[in-house]
């Protein structure tokens, strides 16, 4: 008998601790999380026939040395792709975010005569646009988000299409946020989060090839 209170003492203590342990919320514990490790990059051929890229909201007001310098940043890398997916024939999709105009797209990533843009957008460029339509009108199964802000337009309009069973080509190294922290977090969910990583493949602009 005075074992098995014993036990039941032990047992006690022990829930009673990890209660404790698990009482406070991601905000109390927020100082105490690691970061898990990074994800892996894959390379990626792709189709230039089903393959479109999204250029998503990469404005003066959202890319600008004050607001997003890593935005910046991206932008020659950006633009550079861009000019190898065109020569390949890939569509280009662009997205204005707001009140913004074809005017305010920086120069160097400004739509070609032709391009759809897509204008007074929100986060998710499915919504309340003709996205979907203008992917399957053209046969695309696959997408390349990039743009600003990376926990923004790349994350939402990228999961958005990964739940519409098109498959998500993601380089990293185009998605652009104010941290590390947010572009860490967009690169960790598209990589892990259900429905969405089995849809989708992290790369990097230089690891993406055209057939």
């Amino acid at each position: 008998m005075k074992k098995a209170f014993l036990i039941a003492g032990v047992l006690g203590l022990a829930a009673a601790g990890l209660t404790s342990a698990s009482a406070g919320t991601i905000i109390d514990d927020w100082a105490t999380a690691k970061p898990e490790p990074a994800p892996e990059l894959k390379a990626a051929t792709l189709d230039p026939k089903n393959t479109a890229v999204l250029v998503m909201d990469l404005v003066k007001g959202s890319c600008n040395d004050e607001r997003r310098p890593r935005c910046v940043a991206s932008i020659p890398v950006i633009e550079k792709f861009l000019a190898e997916a065109r020569a390949k024939g890939v569509t280009v999709i662009n997205t204005i975010a707001g009140s913004g105009t074809v005017a305010d797209i920086l120069p160097p990533v400004a739509p070609k005569a032709g391009e759809p843009v897509l204008d007074k957008t929100v986060a998710n460029k499915f919504v309340r646009t003709d996205l979907e339509k203008i992917l399957k009108d053209k046969g695309i199964t696959t997408v390349i988000p990039i743009g600003t802000a990376a926990h923004g337009a790349v994350l939402y309009t990228g999961s958005e299409a990964a739940f519409r069973q098109f498959k998500v080509v993601l380089p990293v190294d185009g998605a652009s946020s104010e941290n590390l922290f947010a572009e860490q977090a967009v690169a960790w969910l598209f990589a892990k989060a259900p429905g969405v990583s089995n849809q989708s493949t992290l790369t990097r602009f230089d690891m993406i090839k055209f057939q």
